[in-house]
């Protein structure tokens, strides 16, 4: 017995045009040897062309290319923007950067710090590197300093230097300042204090204008040899916390002995120098030659005039700092040759 199940087209199938039919028929055996055929059609009729459907198409397609293109072109535009921006505040000085800093406050949002650390990445050199995150620290300390300094009077270089100098500024009963100061801890408050400020972008070239105007008043008075003392100590260790910001000492794995002896006398208070040299050159009981460390000495005074704004306070200070260290190392090294001074 054959009983056939047949699928038809009909008014209501998604394929309305029974006039193009192909019908397939296929016999399925049963264990009673029944069978079953089914007829299945199919219409192959193609879908109707429709040209105002196409056109919509086309112009969504458009739209949506137009689009794509202008977001990107918006994106790029943002790009360069920010590009140009931290190419101005790398190019700034201190005082420059942080007028910066305030008038594109809003600007330092999370898609200008992964433009700066993208920017990072692709420095081709050591130096590169570590001017954009020194420059990214900066911003962020300078633009912290800002939000927490809203409401508050914004302190001049002579507020700053009076600050700095608080912790050892100690009259005695005759009226002077005693230098060295009495407690031993008011030079490490002194040096916190400097460390601190210079984080905050507070050491700028109008605080080292202030400094050096207060040490040509002291000298010339020539009565107040415990402030001279006290205002050259500012300066000294504001160089050595400027210079111990950037390490060469380290290349890949290798520690280079020129540069971690100088990196040594750097952070170093002035006091130590001598038994520093003395136990890091080969002429004492080390292993640097005194040739080796006055290179070190001349290519890390180059860097500095490189990365320092010409004719600055800045410059002048760091350069001064390192050329006493140069000093210091010649007259231990006469000493030790057993050479007049």
């Amino acid at each position: 017995m054959n009983n056939a199940f047949r699928v038809s087209a009909s008014p209501y199938s998604p394929f309305p045009y029974p006039h193009s039919q192909v019908t397939l028929s296929t016999t399925i055996p049963f264990k009673q040897r029944q069978s079953l055929v089914l007829t299945l059609s199919f219409d192959l009729t193609p879908f109707p062309f429709n040209s105002s459907t196409a056109t919509k198409r086309r112009r969504a397609t458009f739209i949506c290319a137009a689009a794509a293109n202008q977001e990107a072109e918006e994106s790029f535009k943002k790009t360069v923007e920010i590009d140009r921006l931290i190419d101005l505040l790398r190019e700034a000085n201190s005082h420059q950067l942080q007028k910066l800093v305030v008038e594109n406050i809003l600007a330092f949002n999370p898609t200008f710090w992964i433009r700066l650390a993208a920017r990072t990445d692709t420095c081709k050199s050591e130096d590169d590197k570590k001017d954009y995150e020194e420059l990214a620290t900066t911003i962020m300390t300078v633009v912290d300093l800002v939000v927490h300094k809203t409401n508050e009077k914004i302190e001049s270089s002579t507020d700053v230097l009076k600050a700095v100098l608080k912790p050892v500024v100690v009259v005695d009963d005759v009226g002077e300042i005693p230098w060295p100061p009495r407690d031993p801890q008011a030079l490490t408050s002194m040096e916190k204090e400097i460390s601190q400020r210079e984080q905050e972008g507070q050491l700028d070239e109008g605080f080292l204008a202030e400094v050096n105007a207060q040490l040509r008043q002291a000298k010339e008075d020539g009565d107040k040899p415990g402030l001279e003392a006290m205002l050259q100590k500012v300066l000294q260790l504001y160089a050595s916390t400027v210079l111990s910001k950037r390490t060469y000492a380290m290349k890949g794995n290798e520690v280079l002995k020129d540069e971690q002896l100088l990196e040594t006398i750097i952070q170093a208070p002035e006091e130590e120098w001598n038994n520093i040299l003395i136990n890091g050159l080969t002429i004492g009981a080390g292993d640097i030659s005194p040739e080796e460390l006055y290179a070190v000495l001349k290519k890390r005074t180059e860097r500095t005039l490189i990365r320092t704004e010409g004719g600055s306070y800045q410059q002048r200070i760091l350069t001064e700092y390192l050329k006493g260290i140069e000093t210091r190392a010649e007259e231990i090294v006469k000493v030790l040759q057993g050479k007049p001074q």
